[in-house]
């Protein structure tokens, strides 16, 4: 019951709001901890569970093989780091941001720590690379047009 709790008052506090939450200053405070408090190890993990979740949507399932016991472990990992974050590391912060901002704050806080933990992810060359290779369908003329309708002077049609 304790987990189930949990689960639904975390999930609650990241979509309370919705894409419209703003930060106030307690809800930024929290953010700071947030992001402070994770290391590496743990941005990484966040990253994986995200993933995870998001590998088990039937528009990508195919590409992500995730068994159940896989996503468990993930789900459990992501969890604990969660819970740690909330209660220990960022209590003072959590229970301020709460009782001022609301659950908007959480989602707030754990939102900006996985843009931060996802730049970690692009960051890596390999992830770099195949990101690039997204020019491959791309129509270069197209985009010139695009850009020069606008009145954009892109460096690829200055040079012509």
């Amino acid at each position: 019951m304790r987990r189930s709790a949990f689960a639904g008052i975390f999930v609650l506090g990241m979509v309370a709001c919705g894409s419209a939450a703003q930060a106030g200053v307690y809800a930024d405070d929290l953010t700071k901890c947030l992001v402070k408090s994770a290391n590496a190890d743990d941005k990484m993990a966040f990253v994986q569970w995200m993933f995870s979740a998001m590998a088990s949507h039937p528009a990508v399932q195919q590409y992500a093989k995730i068994n159940d016991e896989q996503r468990a472990n993930l789900n459990k990992k992501a969890g604990a780091l969660i819970q740690r974050l909330m209660t220990v590391d960022c209590r003072t912060e959590m229970v301020a941001a709460l009782k001022n901002e609301g659950g908007s704050s959480i989602e707030i806080g754990f939102k900006t720590l996985g843009e931060v933990a996802m730049r970690g992810l692009f960051s890596d060359s390999n992830v770099a690379k195949s990101m690039s290779d997204l020019q491959t369908g791309v129509d270069t003329n197209e985009m010139k047009k695009l850009f020069s309708e606008a009145g954009i002077t892109t460096a690829a049609s200055a040079t012509k």
